[in-house]
């Protein structure tokens, strides 16, 4: 679900990234409201671990591949609000670092991971909650709130992609974006996340939900709080099995290179071209694109570009709460 360049037109990032700035603004303004300096730190655990789980990437037949996100498990433990910025956050640190997803597109896919699926599934589960009765009924919410907002969230990501060629062309005819329309990206788009990827956000947001109520109820997060060490042993564990992603072979639909889309066969037919916009577009190189380190094994290269990006995480909100501790306000 992660956008790349130059698949979006640069008004389009444009747009959504436009439509983004008031939903960064109120979610901080909110979170400096109601959530006390002792809990921001758990919004950094939040976007570690939606970080962890985007890198666990799930196949399906016909080579492409997808993953779990997290926004509503954060939205669970914090509110909607908070798993916003939780989301933007590993949203930029893929973007920059690594590659996955665009700059120009950065807006866009906050769009639909940071705004849209937590909100959509935060509202669902708080729904559910009114009406399902026993001691999992949170838990029940929350899986289907979950899955709902994935979902909600990739056909966002299908509509964008699919209105580029009924928007940009060039004097031939053919897409300067996205080749792909509405009948073909919503139905790709749909396939993975009502099925494979629906069920991985499920398990991913209940099993973690699951595990934070038990093992740090309060869900107050001091430097040497006893609380936090399973959480940071969870943590490590994930970190430990990234590189189970990488079996996962193939590009996730939407996601491929210029070097590889004019041979992406849909409906029974290749491409045939590179779509112009897409070839002479921004270009940005990251430090370890595609979370690999030069020089070392595919697998250590992801394993140490899951401690970077979970660590850079974290510590941005310790940073944050050590500022709002200190009554240094952050905008």
């Amino acid at each position: 679900m992660h956008i790349p360049d130059n698949y979006l037109s640069p008004s389009t990032c444009a747009v959504l990234g436009t439509a983004m700035v008031p939903v960064w603004a109120t979610s901080i303004k909110k979170i400096k409201a109601e959530i006390p300096k002792e809990k921001i730190p758990l919004l950094g655990i939040g976007a570690a671990f939606s970080f962890l789980g985007m890198m666990f990437n799930i196949p399906l037949p016909g080579g492409t591949t997808g993953h779990a996100v997290g926004g509503t498990l954060i939205a669970a433990l914090c509110g909607p609000y908070a798993a916003c910025i939780s989301v933007t956050i590993a949203l930029f640190v893929q973007a920059l670092l690594f590659g996955d997803g665009g700059i120009l597109a950065f807006g866009a896919n906050c769009f639909n991971m940071a705004f849209v699926l937590p909100f959509v599934g935060y509202m669902v589960s708080e729904v559910l909650k009114r009406y399902l009765k026993g001691k999992h009924a949170d838990k029940i919410a929350a899986g289907i709130g979950a899955y709902l907002g994935i979902n909600a969230a990739a056909l966002c990501a299908a509509i964008e992609f699919g209105i580029q060629p009924l928007l940009f062309k060039d004097s031939a005819g053919n897409a300067l974006y996205c080749p792909y329309s509405l009948s073909v990206s919503i139905p790709a788009m749909a396939l993975g996340h009502l099925t494979v990827f629906g069920a991985a956000e499920v398990i991913f947001t209940v099993a973690v939900l699951v595990f934070m109520q038990k093992a740090a109820p309060d869900m107050v997060y001091e430097k040497k709080g006893k609380t936090a060490k399973p959480v940071y042993l969870l943590l490590g564990a994930l970190i430990i099995l990234t590189p189970l992603g990488l079996l996962a072979t193939g590009t996730a639909w939407g996601e491929w290179g210029t070097d590889e889309i004019a041979e992406v066969v849909s409906g029974g037919t290749a491409l045939g071209y590179t779509p112009k916009g897409m070839a002479e577009g921004f270009r940005f190189s990251a430090l370890f694109s595609d979370y690999s380190v030069a020089g070392m094994p595919e697998w250590l290269g992801y394993m140490l570009s899951a401690v970077v990006g979970a660590a850079l995480v974290v510590i941005f909100f310790k940073i944050i709460s050590s500022l709002k501790k200190s009554r240094v306000e952050f905008d």
